[in-house]
């Protein structure tokens, strides 16, 4: 059985998915606890979190059902969990539909799972899959057409409450990928300065170089926080970095300095962090601070802008649904097969070793009879084998099972 258990921004705003992603992990861990399970693969985002979960555990089922440690949690088993993966990697389960980021970061997912030694032969056909999917839509749609991302999306929001951005101060905190998405859609902008800010200082040095921006160093973040006209945050820090404090002290400090007065400077602050960088006591000295859950008005656009495309996505992702189905059929054929090649085996060496009893070892005639025997079982193993494996293309569950029962069950 597939399961997906998440949590992503369609049932909750941004403070509840940070709460919420405490409940998901203890799920995931209950499910640990109880029951045998060697394949997984995490995916979190700035918009979600989930667990997909390959198990054939017997009463798995029931936990599943019996589920109440809370109502924003997702869980989706079989069939509706693959197709809800092969949605998110063709980027329709986005906020932003049509954002490319989210199929690196399936692959960054999957690759992780590999390394630390939890990607089965179930998930990784799926997930293998899924990243074919993604790729095949963006291929064959318009669907990333422009490139539109939540860094994009978060420079639209900049710009429908400060107008043209044109002479404009704008910090970047945060120089990953979701800084880079930030600085790409701000290229294009004719800034009066741009300064990136980022732990590492060499990550902060190289994105500011593409913008032609200045980089600093994190601690001396306090120089440009009261003095910028737009503040996007995007970093992967577990706690808040800015806050009301941080930007009184900083202004108070400028003062000091220089003599200038930044208290009534107008600033937007835009967080795209999850979790929150920027803290909501801001607001209290004038901040105009908006986070991921304010961007939901921008992706509803994108998202009419681009129904045409979704459509022809959604027949991508059912011709290949219908393609994985088949090939999952002939993974559990081939563990059917493996147990009955085995079973012959077993039965095969059994029935030579009582006729070497028999017989004197005269002239080879063991080599005689292992060659006879070996040749019988491959011989009547071959039209099975084809048998089944073409009942399994033929979507003949029936006949399957009838084959597991027959072939395996008595002889065991």
């Amino acid at each position: 059985m597939i399961i997906n258990i998440r949590v992503d921004y369609k049932l909750t705003d941004i403070q509840t998915m940070e709460s919420v992603y405490t409940d998901l992990k203890e799920l995931f861990n209950k499910f640990k606890d109880r029951f045998v399970i060697t394949e997984y693969v995490e995916i979190s985002t700035c918009n979600r979190h989930e667990f997909y979960i390959h198990s054939d555990a017997f009463g798995i089922e029931d936990i599943i059902d019996s589920n109440s440690v809370n109502d924003n949690l997702i869980i989706e088993t079989g069939e509706d969990s693959v197709f809800h993966l092969f949605r998110l990697s063709s980027s329709l389960e986005s906020m932003i539909v049509g954002e490319d980021q989210i199929l690196g970061q399936i692959k960054d997912s999957k690759k992780k799972a590999e390394k630390e030694g939890h990607l089965g032969k179930v998930l990784d056909t799926l997930f293998t899959k899924a990243i074919h999917v993604g790729q095949e839509v963006r291929q064959k749609t318009n669907i990333n057409k422009g490139h539109i991302s939540m860094g994009s999306a978060a420079v639209d929001l900049a710009e429908e409450n400060l107008g043209d951005l044109q002479d404009k101060i704008v910090l970047i905190v945060g120089a990953g990928k979701m800084g880079s998405l930030v600085a790409k859609a701000l290229a294009e902008k004719s800034l009066k300065a741009i300064v990136v800010a980022n732990r590492t200082y060499y990550s902060a040095t190289k994105l500011a170089k593409e913008l032609g921006g200045n980089a600093i160093f994190f601690d001396d973040l306090y120089q440009y926080l009261p003095i910028s006209d737009v503040i996007i945050s995007a970093t992967g820090s577990p706690h808040t970095l800015i806050d009301k404090k941080r930007i009184i002290d900083a202004t108070n400090k400028i003062k000091e300095d220089i003599g200038k007065d930044y208290s009534n400077h107008k600033t937007v602050i835009i967080d795209i962090a999850n979790p929150r960088d920027v803290s909501e006591d801001v607001k209290d000295i004038g901040v105009k601070l908006f986070n991921i859950d304010d961007l939901r008005g921008i992706a509803e656009r994108t998202k009419l802008e681009r129904k045409k495309e979704v459509e022809e996505a959604e027949k991508i992702i059912d011709y290949e649904f219908d393609l994985l189905k088949n090939s999952f059929k002939l993974m559990e054929v081939d563990n059917i097969l493996a147990d009955l090649r085995s079973s012959m085996e077993e039965i095969r060496q059994r029935e030579s070793e009582k006729a070497i009893v028999k017989l004197a070892d005269v002239d080879g005639s063991v080599k005689i009879i292992d060659n006879l025997t070996n040749s019988i079982v491959n011989k009547i193993f071959f039209d099975i084998s084809k048998n089944i494996k073409q009942a399994a293309r033929n979507g003949d569950e029936d006949l399957i099972r009838a084959a597991e029962i027959f072939f395996l069950k008595e002889n065991q």
